[in-house]
């Protein structure tokens, strides 16, 4: 198995970031975040804890109707990184 240089995990992470800003704002579960960017599930896991520890993302652990996940979690940008995001995309006519 090969290594990944630390300079793709990050571009890898902020397509993770992209792509929760696009879906924004509904949670996604990590096969949905994985089948977007054709990658392993636990390699995209790993790095949802990876940006969660630098307090970009957030786990939801509990469903809509307010019922713990037993095996699943959804996934959401922070509030302030998805303002930070927001304004700095190119404003659409």
């Amino acid at each position: 198995m090969s290594k990944i240089s630390n300079e793709k995990k990050e571009k890898i992470m902020a397509d993770i970031v992209a792509t929760l800003y696009q879906k924004s704002p509904k949670p996604l579960f990590v096969v949905d975040i994985a089948r977007s960017l054709a990658r392993d599930e636990e390699f995209i896991k790993n790095l949802l804890n990876d940006l969660k520890s630098k307090n970009l993302v957030i786990e939801i652990k509990k469903n809509p109707k307010g019922i713990d996940y037993k095996r699943r979690l959804r996934w959401r940008l922070s509030d302030k990184v998805y303002q930070v995001y927001k304004a700095n995309q190119p404003h659409e006519l």
